[in-house]
């Protein structure tokens, strides 16, 4: 039986970290879960949306006086003020890509997406500059045309098809697939195609996240079988699909309130959990071409100099829990905490050494 593991320090293609206090508390965790290379998605709850190269460029310089250790790719935020000279300008700042948000699927994403072809210049100046376009992958519920959230996404994955064969060199990610719909589609595509995975969707049906607010995310967790499809392709180690975390705290009171905002938080135990649940459903060897690789060679993105070779050893043991929560801030108890996926539950497994 595997009692320790030591793979390369891993890649997350697909992170939130606020802004503020939270960024503040957030960001030093990136490396606390075994993560030195992220991916940075600038989504609708940041204010304002990083729409330019510059507020990119300052973005990164806030994260990375956080977080020395780790390497931060940037993003820009699909809009109307985006142009095809803006794209050129962010590539040669080194910002890796674009994320778009369909209008009204997620957490403040009323001003997304509703046309993609108005942004076809956009997309080959994106093609021909090696920027990488990621896919919120949802249409907007409609009780007319029978959407929801547990058809939302296979609803969309035409026009994923649509986007690829009209620009076959762009490097297009589908984001966080929850369904076996998504996960043949993208390998039905070709090899410009890839897809992000959670650490949450590896673990969750519908009934994990309908009534417990702090497992609910968008897009949701769905049946059985949509599970088992995401870990056998892990399981059949597809080069095409790679961890995206899509951790994202929000604090308890946005968690539990009324309504409830969308978001799971893994970033401190990012390895920890994929042990657990790769040691579970019995591919623990896939989990380092999953976490650390595969992500890396689709982007042909690397850790800054220095930070190549960096090692994590995993070991399993009894008795390691998860915190119930974690303290925004020291000093302000005012802004409440976060709830980290799967609070107050042993998980079997903890980093021993990391970045070594």
């Amino acid at each position: 039986m595997t009692t320790s593991i030591t793979i390369p320090s891993a890649s997350d293609f697909h992170l939130h970290l606020r802004q503020g206090d939270m960024m503040r508390m957030v960001t030093p965790k990136v490396e606390e879960g075994g993560v030195s290379l992220a991916y940075i998605m600038v989504s609708p709850n940041l204010q304002p949306p990083i729409k330019n190269t510059e507020q990119a460029l300052k973005y990164k310089a806030e994260l990375e006086a956080l977080a020395p250790n780790v390497t931060f790719y940037m993003t820009l935020y699909l809009s109307p003020e985006l142009t095809a000279d803006e794209v050129r300008k962010a590539a040669k700042a080194g910002v890796a890509g674009v994320k778009s948000y369909p209008r009204g699927v997620t957490t403040n994403s009323e001003n997304g997406i509703e046309n993609y072809e108005v942004y076809y210049p956009v997309f080959k100046a994106m093609e021909e500059e090696g920027l990488v376009l990621n896919l919120h992958g949802e249409c907007p519920s409609d009780n007319n045309n029978d959407i929801c959230v547990m058809n939302a996404e296979e609803k969309f994955l035409p026009e994923l098809k649509k986007l690829h064969k009209a620009f076959p060199k762009l490097k297009i990610v589908l984001e966080h697939a929850t369904s076996k719909a998504a996960v043949d589609m993208v390998k039905s595509l070709g090899d410009t195609v890839g897809c992000t995975i959670t650490v949450h969707h590896l673990q969750l049906i519908v009934d994990d996240w309908a009534g417990q607010a702090h497992h609910f995310c968008k897009p949701v967790a769905k049946y059985p079988h949509d599970r088992e499809a995401l870990r056998e392709v892990v399981k059949s180690g597809h080069p095409r699909f790679f961890l995206g975390t899509d951790s994202a705290p929000h604090p308890v009171a946005a968690k539990e309130g009324p309504r409830s905002n969308a978001g799971v938080f893994t970033t401190p135990l990012v390895l920890p959990y994929l042990a657990k649940i790769f040691e579970e459903i019995g591919c623990l060897e896939k989990l380092e071409n999953f976490a650390c690789n595969f992500g890396k060679k689709f982007y042909g993105l690397s850790q800054k100099p220095g930070f190549e070779d960096k090692k994590v050893t995993l070991v399993k043991e009894t008795n390691i829990v998860v915190p119930q929560q974690y303290e925004i801030s020291t000093t302000n108890t005012d802004l409440g905490a976060v709830v980290p996926f799967y609070a107050n539950r042993d998980i079997g497994w903890k980093i021993a050494s990391n970045f070594v």
